[in-house]
């Protein structure tokens, strides 16, 4: 192509081209020449100018093609009757104006490329000033965050202060009451074995003993025990379902519940059926552990009943008012949430209905009988998690066992299930049937998948968080680290933090903060901390430290999220379960404000359960021998199969309505 032919043709000019290349492709040398008329057009230009010029013949033939296309525009028509043009003059007059246009166009385009080097100049100068601009909005972006940080850290600091100086008010108050007082004491000398005393120390006199309990069990109305003295026994929730836990005992003119849980869920509810037990008095509520499924509506039933009696294990006496303290907060952050769209409601609870409740505690250690009314209660070790019971609640001769939630292996924070003598061959066994569709791995088995899983992250310079139940999960898992990988740092965030504090104090065995185990110090760590491993609140993601960490942490490549419980169905956490095997963004929400983050960290479920699996909960049902079994904390469909197991086993089942003892 020679200067000045135009690069390609365009507009008019195409029509008349095409016209001349469909000529040009006829002839025997077109063999060398693309096939196709509109690459030829294309790319061979100044070829067919060449030939309009030279070729009369070649004219008169194009002129007849693109008369018989008949799609040519006036334009093209008045250009072809200049290009193709019998008289060669003519032709040269228009071939001589095409290239002088196609000169100028390029010289427009030269002139425009400078222009177009000059204006990306200006652009790189622009873009390295906006950058510094940027940097020093980053910086002040950074400083901003940080003090509100800081500013955040102090007033979580300070609150956990309030905290610590409320639960101590509390304290003082509780033992202000001679009949809290005289049941503490009471516990603490029925908890040493017999005979065992101090050197130089003898044992209490029988007359302290009975001084002690005439005040922690007031002595009843008078009522005729005997054989025949029967036991109701209707579950109030948490019977088909998993949450709001409560059963109704009823015997002699006694009434009392066992567990008074939470339904969990955007607006917390309490046990369905909750209203049959205010319907009439109300003795006493024995709270089998501290999780807020089996202990969290405590609170509103003390407001209601302010003389009701809390009785529970002495680690869950301690540990049920800190579960309340911070129920109450989310209670209240929720309503107030609520209340800005318009949608705000009764709180069930507030901070002095949970003191009130703490006040009302009574300790119960293991394998003591405690009175209430015409029933007489005993707590037995139910494995699970710290302080976890299981209930042997008697009428006369009549005997119901409830084990709450129960587990049979060892973990690092609780032995498992001791059922007791006075438990064998009960009347009725309220059993737990959360897990009685799975039958489980080994615990060694799955603690090593998790070591081994943490191992490998930590050797490859990344982070591990494990979002976790504040209580008895989290500190679980913060030991199995200690034990198994105690090269590897670890920090405890959130409520977990405070719990795990509170079972150093209950336990000196359960040394939580040793080692490389520290509280974390957010926000100082969420990019500080580079490489080990966080525990934090809340194991399902839907909200505390754990989002502020999650944040960080699913976009690194070389980190990992590791949930290590259930999941509910509505949960960001399973969210994220089902997010991380596509990949994409996630979106977390951090006090109201929405976060997106990409996920390149690696997702994965670590399930640690701490309820029996369906041998264990097998093994239960063979051990007591009752002469009834009643299924609860489960899901129907699972129940039935699991029902039909235990007949074919020589086990007599009881439906999920009211059952009375002696009626078949």
């Amino acid at each position: 192509m020679t200067a000045g032919e135009p690069a390609a043709a365009g507009g008019a000019l195409e029509p008349v081209l095409r016209a001349v290349a469909l000529v040009m492709l006829e002839r025997p040398s077109a063999a060398r020449l693309p096939s196709d008329p509109g690459a030829l057009v294309r790319e061979h230009t100044p070829l067919l100018l060449d030939a309009v010029e030279r070729f009369p013949a070649v004219r008169d033939r194009a002129a007849g093609r693109l008369a018989d296309a008949g799609d040519a525009g006036d334009e093209a028509r008045a250009l072809a009757a200049v290009l193709l043009h019998p008289d060669d003059g003519v032709v040269r007059a228009g071939l001589a104006w095409i290239r002088g246009r196609d000169r100028a166009a390029e010289r427009a385009r030269r002139d425009a490329e400078r222009a177009a080097r000059k204006i990306d100049r200006l652009r790189k100068r622009l873009s390295a000033e906006q950058g510094r601009l940027e940097y020093a909005r980053r910086d002040v972006r950074d400083a901003s965050r940080l003090l509100a940080g800081a500013r955040e850290a102090l007033a979580e600091q300070e609150e956990r202060a309030g905290d610590l100086t409320r639960r101590l008010v509390t304290e003082r108050r509780r033992w202000r009451d001679p009949r809290a007082l005289a049941a503490a004491l009471l516990g603490a000398l029925e908890r040493r074995p017999p005979g065992d005393t101090a050197p130089g120390m003898a044992a209490p006199p029988a007359e302290v003993l009975a001084f002690l309990r005439a005040v922690a069990d007031p002595a009843p109305p008078p009522v005729t025990v005997t054989a025949e003295l029967d036991l109701r026994v209707v579950p109030l929730g948490g019977d088909t379902h998993i949450g709001g836990s409560c059963l109704l005992i009823e015997a002699g003119g006694t009434r009392i519940l066992v567990d008074a849980g939470l339904r969990p869920g955007d607006r917390a509810e309490p046990p369905r059926d909750i209203g049959r037990a205010l319907d009439g008095p109300l003795d006493a509520v024995i709270v089998t552990h501290a999780h807020n499924d089996h202990c969290g509506y405590v609170p509103a039933l003390v407001a209601r009943r302010p003389d009701l009696r809390v009785i529970a294990s002495p680690e869950t006496a301690v540990l049920m008012p800190v579960m309340w303290a911070d129920t109450a907060k989310v209670l209240a952050e929720r309503e107030r949430g609520r209340a800005r769209w318009g949608e705000a409601g009764d709180v069930l609870y507030g901070r002095a209905d949970a003191e009130a409740a703490a006040r009302r505690c009574e300790e119960l250690p293991f394998g003591v009988a405690r009175r209430i009314g015409a029933l007489t209660a005993e707590l037995f070790p139910a494995g699970h998690i710290l302080g976890a019971a299981g209930a042997v609640v008697r009428a006369g001769d009549r005997r119901v066992v409830v084990t709450g939630d129960i587990s049979g292996f060892r973990q690092e924070t609780v032995g498992g299930h001791a059922v007791p003598e006075s438990a064998r061959a009960a009347d009725l066994l309220v059993l737990e049937s959360t897990c009685c569709a799975e039958d489980h791995d080994g615990r060694d088995l799955r603690v090593g998948e998790l070591v081994r899983a943490v191992a490998e992250i930590h050797r490859g310079g990344g982070r591990v968080l494990i979002p976790a139940f504040a209580l008895g999960r989290a500190q679980e898992i913060a030991l199995i680290m200690r034990r198994h990988l105690p090269e590897v740092p670890v920090r405890v965030d959130g409520m977990a933090a405070d719990l795990a504090a509170v079972f150093e104090s209950l336990d000196p065995a359960l040394r939580v903060f040793e080692g490389g185990t520290a509280v974390a110090n957010r926000p100082a760590e969420l990019d500080a901390f580079r490489t080990g491993v966080v525990i934090s609140t809340s194991g399902m993601l839907t909200g505390g430290p754990a989002v502020q960490w999650a944040s960080r942490i699913l976009p690194e490549p070389g980190s990992a999220l590791f949930l290590s419980g259930y999941q509910d169905e509505e949960s960001p956490g399973r969210a994220l379960l089902d997010l991380a095997r596509k990949g994409g963004e996630f979106r977390l929400c951090d006090h109201g404000r929405e976060i997106t983050v990409p996920v390149r960290a690696r997702v994965d479920t670590m399930r640690l359960s701490v309820h029996a699996d369906r041998r264990g909960l097998l093994g239960i049902a063979d051990e007591v021998a009752a002469g009834e079994i009643m299924l609860v904390h489960g899901i129907a469909a699972r129940q039935r199969v699991f029902g039909d197991t235990l007949r074919v086993r020589g086990h007599r089942t009881a439906g999920t309505g009211p059952w009375r003892s002696g009626v078949g």
